[in-house]
């Protein structure tokens, strides 16, 4: 076993990685950036590095850096974690070359299957089954328009060097290809160096499956089960889970053989996922299940393989790194019950699912069952990184079991001032149809209405009004509350909630759950967070009209493409200006028809949220 390990990663993972390497008496070293210089993992680690500013490029993908700290640190090993340079064969060939330990697969296989058009032609000759579509070396747009035709729409364009759901596009109608085309080859270019892209038949009703698979140096492989991806937003999971719901014993050994298949096809070591997309529109069935693409690396959703199988896959990876034989044969590998994980972001789901920044000035999750978080209270969420805060992780022994303590440790989490998704993955947690298993990729989009709270509950709205009736007691305000001329004592209180005002009723037996922040009072209703006060005397509640032309940036971040220029006129609709937030574009456009009057910024330019960028006037007719 290895003497030392750097860690060339951030956040939750590089911490989850730490709790292993010091379970095994291995030292550990976190590198890090300006912007995590106060995170937890950097104290946790036996000894930490700066590597450079806040930036990814300047930081944690900066090959030269992070070498330069193994060497100044003696690290024996480098484990890449997640993200970042995990999957780039370069580096892990340059840590090699350096005589450092690369706790991850060869370069060989990074590369093999690193280029999603490599894989599948790969995989193809291996006899592992395929999405149809198109792979091919021509990337002129008229090639693909042609492409896309004969595939018939819907289509999906994904970047060949993609992955986290970035370079990613669904086009519906012939006449958004040209557009939608653009905007992935500039994601992708902007992600991963690379704009080329494939293009996929689009799967109406389809379910994301991976396998987990590992293999040592002396040649022996396993898979550990397969996961549900199938709850995404955006391409990006929210909720995964172990196994996968509705898949029979026989299907699910032919995608895990299969699976070995693919790892073996490329000579893989170390852990992966083979990732599979299923047409679940009449069921799971072997013959509309499709390999996708590998991904050579460790998972975020890996705690849940971890808790149905009872293995700690990150000291399988330090043991096979080390040359020692998988820890299990395939046969010793069992499955015990049922886990889920859930995705805790710092995103405001009400508002579009826009990215939340700030201080976390106040951060409680669950400690009654497993929780990965690369954060604590007063902890700082920066535009830098993904807005992960935490993975949230509940196992039992069935399904049903597993996702009561999956709702229940979702609706306990408090985060302010920061908005959280947390209201949002309660929801999802005790919704009739994930509940009943009824789910595929597009499940949050049909139900995303009912899933966002917008407004609190009735209850919420009793608690905050039976709690601001008990602060203010004494004051003529409160005396006066439920008074009636001529008539009983309603209880009721006028309350301001947000950005509304409401009526709620005093009620003596609620217990609220709140926090003081500053002037503000916060309640917290299932993973929810409502600032609640007393409105003034005159106050009533602002208009909501659409009728303001002022185009503010709803987040902090870079002016990617500007559409417009001063004096055009607009419908409603166009794409006035582009901003990109980490690694997302963000399109604003027009509230109505119009003429621009006024343009704030230009491409290149970086905003703040809520800064003006461009002034909207309707056209006198």
């Amino acid at each position: 076993m290895m003497e030392s390990l750097l860690i060339a990663n951030r956040g939750e993972i590089a911490r989850r990685i730490i709790r292993t390497a010091k379970m095994l008496g291995i030292r550990t070293i976190a590198v890090y950036s300006e912007a995590d210089a106060g995170l937890p993992f950097v104290r946790e680690a036996d000894e930490a590095i700066a590597i450079g500013p806040s930036p990814a490029r300047e930081s944690y993908l900066s090959q030269t850096r992070i070498l330069d700290a193994a060497r100044k640190t003696g690290a024996a090993a480098i484990h890449p974690g997640y993200g970042f340079l995990s999957e780039n064969a370069g580096f892990a060939e340059a840590v090699e070359k350096a005589g450092i330990l690369w706790v991850g697969a060869p370069p060989a296989a990074i590369r093999a299957m690193g280029l999603k058009d490599a894989a599948k032609e790969l995989m193809q000759a291996s006899g592992v089954p395929v999405t149809p579509g198109y792979i091919g070396a021509d990337q002129s747009e008229e090639r693909l328009t042609a492409e896309a035709k004969n595939i018939g729409y819907p289509v999906l364009i994904k970047a060949v060097a993609g992955g986290g759901g970035k370079g990613m596009r669904r086009v519906d109608r012939p006449q958004d290809f040209a557009e939608l085309l653009a905007s992935c080859r500039r994601e992708a270019a902007a992600s991963f160096g690379d704009d080329r892209v494939l293009i996929e038949r689009y799967i109406a009703n389809p379910r994301h499956i991976e396998v987990q698979v590992f293999a040592d140096t002396l040649g022996n492989y396993v898979h550990l089960f397969e996961r549900d991806c199938s709850l995404q937003r955006r391409h990006q999971k929210v909720i995964e889970e172990a196994p996968a719901p509705g898949l029979d014993a026989a299907t699910r050994a032919l995608i895990c053989d299969a699976a070995v298949k693919a790892a073996r096809a490329v000579n893989y070591v170390g852990a992966g996922t083979i990732e599979f997309i299923a047409d679940a529109s009449g069921g799971l069935h072997p013959d509309r299940i499709w390999f996708m693409e590998m991904n050579t690396r460790l998972q975020v959703e890996h705690p849940v393989t971890e808790a149905i199988t009872g293995e700690d896959l990150v000291l399988w990876q330090l043991k096979v790194a080390g040359g020692e034989p998988l820890p299990k044969v395939q046969d010793e590998i069992a499955m015990n019950g049922w886990a889920f994980e859930a995705r805790l972001y710092a995103e405001n789901p009400a508002a579009g699912y826009l990215p939340s920044t700030g201080r976390l000035e106040h951060l409680r999750l669950p400690d009654t069952i497993r929780v990965d978080s690369g954060v604590e209270q007063g902890d700082e969420i920066t535009a830098f990184y993904d807005p992960m805060i935490a993975k949230i992780v509940a196992h039992g022994p069935n399904r049903e079991a597993a996702l009561s303590k999956l709702a229940a440790a979702c609706a306990a989490i408090e985060v302010w001032p920061v908005r959280s998704n947390a209201g949002l993955l309660a929801r999802i947690a005790v919704d009739p149809d994930f509940r009943a298993a009824r789910i595929d990729t597009g499940f949050l989009d049909r139900h995303g209405d009912s899933l966002v709270a917008t407004e609190p509950s009735e209850i919420a709205i009793d608690t905050a009004a039976t709690l601001l009736s008990r602060k203010k007691d004494g004051d003529p305000w409160s005396a006066l509350a439920g008074f009636r001329i001529a008539g009983a004592d309603d209880r009721r209180v006028r309350i301001r909630i947000g950005d509304h005002l409401h009526w709620g009723q005093s009620r003596p037996e609620l217990e609220a759950n709140t926090v003081t922040s500053g002037e503000t009072t916060v309640l917290f209703d299932a993973g929810n967070a409502w600032p609640i006060s007393l409105p003034v005397a005159s106050e009533v509640e602002a208009s909501q009209g659409a009728g303001d032309g002022a185009i503010l940036s709803p987040m902090p971040g870079l002016v990617i493409s500007v559409d417009v220029a001063e004096g055009d006129r607009v419908a409603k609709g166009d794409r006035l200006l582009t901003v990109e937030a980490m690694k997302m574009e963000h399109s604003l456009r027009a509230p109505f028809d119009g003429i621009v009057e006024k343009l704030q910024v230009s491409s290149g330019i970086r905003v703040s949220e809520n800064q003006l960028v461009v002034s909207i006037v309707k056209e006198e007719v």
